[in-house]
């Protein structure tokens, strides 16, 4: 069975106005976790008011849904020290002035690319899933292009940016769609086009090193994994846990596919950028892209497309009913950035929207 990570980065916010503070370097600061000899999971990020946590390799969903909720309730027992708290949002709902960490890789990046490195405060989740060679992941990359917008569109937790409503479900992912390498890629075909063409793009010189390779999807540089990059960190931990088992069914279904002699579907990067867009913009309350057909289609449709095509790998796994339930809640509920906007209605206020959803990150 495949294992999943999963990383989440968490936007740092002041407990009584909500507004986001820099406070990371104080919070890891703070010391690991008080379990003798365990690695700390925490890591700093771009933006002193953020903060990223990486949970260990896991097979067993129920064991990564533990260390997303321990993870997220450590990273609130630090921050109330300092009079602050944590909360899963992709983008401040709050105005804010981000301040880059300090470090020379950083300051390159700010020198580098400007107002896209300054203006760049967004929390995502990335999903980690094992392959047993970059010719297997290679071969996952070039077939899960086109549902990678739906799970953008399930994840959608960012409709704020600086105090006003962006129009967007995920407006996380037109700010992330700035840097230069960001976005869905073509199909590579095998494990050598895909490091030379990575290698091609550091060596314009634009990109500093491998890390900041930001396709939707890549091989990972650190483990032996597909990284799957494109969802915003989403309010409620069962999302998350619920994307992970999606991306772990589409990274199964498409190793099999490709054992079986089976082409990936050939859409341009053109129209992926299309979907994404879409997804972005509407999360699930209109039209999506339909990745079979790239028509616009009903949001249920598509999400239900997309677990009817990782169904056989779900029931495999164990994991069948418990995300069909899970997704069958999502769609009922919504998403991350309906929640906040139904907040907004109900308060009248963005500092009361925040502060519901620090409660809801730790529930």
């Amino acid at each position: 069975m495949r294992s999943v990570g999963v990383e989440e980065e968490l936007l740092l916010v002041d407990a009584a106005s909500g507004e986001p503070r820099a406070l990371s370097q104080a919070v890891l600061a703070a010391g690991a976790h008080s379990a003798a000899g365990e690695k700390d999971a925490f890591v700093a990020e771009l933006q002193r008011q953020q903060l990223e946590f990486a949970t260990r390799p896991q097979t067993d969903m129920g064991a990564l849904a533990h260390e997303i909720t321990r993870w997220r309730a450590e990273a609130m027992r630090r921050a109330e020290k300092l009079g602050a708290g944590v909360a899963a949002l992709a983008t401040s709902p709050l105005p804010v002035d981000p301040v880059i960490a300090a470090g020379e890789r950083y300051r390159w990046m700010q020198e580098q690319y400007g107002l896209t490195a300054q203006e760049q405060l967004t929390c995502g989740c990335h999903v980690h899933v094992s392959v047993d060679s970059d010719e297997e992941g290679v071969a996952v990359l070039d077939r899960i292009r086109p549902w990678l917008s739906v799970l953008l569109a399930l994840s959608a937790n960012s409709p704020f940016w600086q105090g006003r409503d962006s129009g967007y479900s995920s407006y996380r992912s037109r700010v992330w769609g700035r840097w230069p390498s960001a976005g869905p890629v073509e199909i590579f075909g095998s494990a050598d086009r895909y490091h030379e063409h990575v290698a091609a793009l550091v060596g314009t010189g634009v990109l500093r090193d491998l890390g900041m390779i930001y396709f939707d999807a890549r091989l990972s540089r650190n483990y032996p994994t597909v990284e799957v990059r494109v969802a915003d960190v989403c309010l409620d931990p069962a999302a998350t846990v619920l994307v992970a088992t999606l991306v772990r069914g589409l990274v199964e279904t498409a190793a099999r596919e490709w054992q079986a002699g089976l082409p990936p579907s050939r859409q341009g990067v053109g129209l992926l950028r299309l979907a994404a867009w879409r997804a972005g913009r509407s999360g699930l309350e209109e039209q999506l892209v339909h990745p079979a057909t790239m028509r616009p289609a009903p949001a249920e449709t598509v999400v239900h497309a997309l677990f009817d095509h990782v169904r056989d790998a779900l029931e495999d796994t164990g994991d069948l009913l418990h995300a069909q339930d899970t997704l069958a809640a999502v769609l009922k509920n919504g998403t991350g950035a309906q929640a906040q906007r139904e907040m907004l209605a109900r308060t009248g206020s963005l500092r009361k929207t925040v502060a519901e959803c620090v409660r809801r990150t730790c529930a």
